[in-house]
């Protein structure tokens, strides 16, 4: 038997913003820091290879995150295991299904702009799902950066209980690090990657300022924790232990918020977000996830994440290539074997599970099993978005994902009539991945309409049935059908 995981070194988290954050780019620092890929690839960049986490070539021609991606990866004793989420509200179910089987969440806003329209609707998916999450204000080494005025927009404009964890040395050309607020250390980043992090003294210039902040964190602090009230009232040092666990009960009850800050693209302040990551968000054995029994008058089961209950797990994302359909998983409960069988209880088919795999962006990692908490991809096995696959011995669905109706459509036909095959195809592909990705004829029109979330995600469906499919279309407006009549 392979060595049992402690759940309790478990990172499940999101990365999420309004477009144009610096996610994407986040997520590159992250997997150079904690060694999973050996050298940074910028979004833009002149290189032209791109992200490690746009895998599609439309995502790396248009500098923009489409498709949700996986990852995994290491930090000290701790496996995190991340899916970077599109910013542009076109893709907004990606981070809404991504959200759905997470744990955690950093939310990343830009120091300029700070809170923006999409950041209110990436707020409110995490608030379906109580979904935890620590703020990241990226870009501070931008002219007119301000992390301390977003922290401010955070509480006033989302209604967070939002405080800074952290405060800058330095904003815009003169951004070199960060004084953590917690432990009263000040950190700079050197080195051509910003891997050389080196303590200093707090400079004297912003001590007063560090002082009033470390004040204003006790004091959110204290307002929700006995243990830091005491000490406080009785003007005592609160050692950094208490105050960091009662920051982590704090932000596990969604009645605060972290906020760190940095510069993703300038290398600055990722370490210390990681250190975050694994302080401050929770494990899977802190999150509780409840599934419906479906033989018992759908009574609501408090799911447990241990080897020794039986299997339940939910397929929260589909891709179907040239190879067969790969199914992203969360298992919940109980543990999965490659070659074991498997309950569709949406459709009530049976599955053998062929090849288990964790995903590394677009590269496929095959793995033996999975336990609870992790998040895996079945090859070839033919389900929808949403199923919940279990043991045979139970029948226990997940609730469902919100998925919002289409606002915006267009007409839709291929020029070359001996392409409606691989029109079909297309069409049944990607109404099957995206469920906002609507199709039907108007039996009056005689039209094919696209239905989708924008222009954007239509343009995008339309550029890949041309690239992936060889097939030509021609778009136009829905024809209004008139008619006439004699009274």
């Amino acid at each position: 038997m392979a060595k049992k995981k402690d759940l309790t070194k478990l990172r499940n988290i999101g990365i999420s913003a309004h477009i144009d954050s610096g996610k994407t780019t986040l997520t590159e620092r992250i997997l150079f820091y904690t060694g999973r890929i050996a050298k940074i690839h910028d979004v833009r960049g002149k290189d032209g290879v791109g992200a490690k986490m746009d895998s599609m070539e439309l995502e790396k021609e248009r500098g923009i995150t489409i498709q949700s991606a996986a990852t995994y990866t290491t930090w000290g004793d701790y496996a995190i295991n991340i899916i970077d989420t599109p910013g542009h509200v076109d893709f907004t179910i990606e981070v809404e299904r991504a959200l759905r089987v997470l744990d955690g969440a950093v939310l990343v806003l830009c120091s300029v702009a700070g809170v923006q329209s999409q950041s209110i609707t990436v707020d409110r998916q995490m608030r379906r799902y109580n979904v935890p999450c620590v703020a990241f204000v990226n870009k501070c080494d931008r002219a007119g950066a301000d992390p301390l005025g977003v922290c401010e927009q955070l509480r006033n404009e989302l209604g967070h209980n939002s405080v800074m964890v952290q405060y800058p040395i330095g904003l815009e050309d003169r951004h070199r690090g960060v004084v953590d607020l917690v432990e009263m250390k000040a950190m700079v980043f050197e080195g051509d990657h910003g891997e050389e992090i080196t303590e200093v003294e707090i400079p004297a210039d912003i001590a007063d300022d560090v002082a009033k902040y470390r004040e204003r964190l006790i004091e959110v602090v204290a307002d929700l924790n006995d243990d830091v009230a005491m000490l406080y009232l009785e003007g005592e040092e609160v050692p950094t232990d208490v105050l960091k666990e009662a920051i982590r009960e704090a932000t596990l009850a969604r009645r605060m918020t972290a906020v760190f800050l940095g510069s993703a693209y300038k290398n600055k302040g990722v370490q210390p977000l990681l250190d975050g990551v694994v302080s401050y968000l929770p494990c899977p054995l802190e999150m509780e996830y409840v599934a419906l029994d479906q033989d018992n008058d759908e009574q609501e089961v408090v799911l447990e994440p241990t080897d020794e209950k039986e299997l339940v797990m939910l397929a929260f994302k589909l891709e179907d290539g040239r190879y067969g359909q790969l199914t992203y998983c969360r298992v919940y409960q109980g543990r999965l074997n490659k070659g074991d069988a498997i309950f569709n209880c949406n459709d009530g088919k049976k599955h053998k599970v062929g090849r288990l795999v964790q995903m590394h962006s677009d590269e496929m990692h095959d793995i033996e099993y999975a336990e609870a908490g992790d998040i895996v991809a079945l090859f070839g096995i033919d389900c929808a978005s949403g199923d919940t696959f279990t043991a045979d011995t139970i029948r226990y669905t997940m609730t469902s994902m919100f998925v919002p109706d289409a606002v915006i459509e267009i007409a839709v036909e291929p020029t070359n009539k001996q392409n409606l095959a691989n029109f079909s195809k297309a069409v049944n592909r990607f109404s099957k991945e995206d469920p906002t990705f609507r199709v039907y004829r108007d039996e009056e029109s005689g039209q094919t309409i696209f239905g989708g979330m924008g222009e954007l995600h239509l343009e995008v469906y339309i550029e890949r049935i041309k690239r992936e499919y060889g097939v030509e279309v021609e778009t136009g407006r829905p024809q209004v059908a008139y008619r006439e009549t004699i009274t």
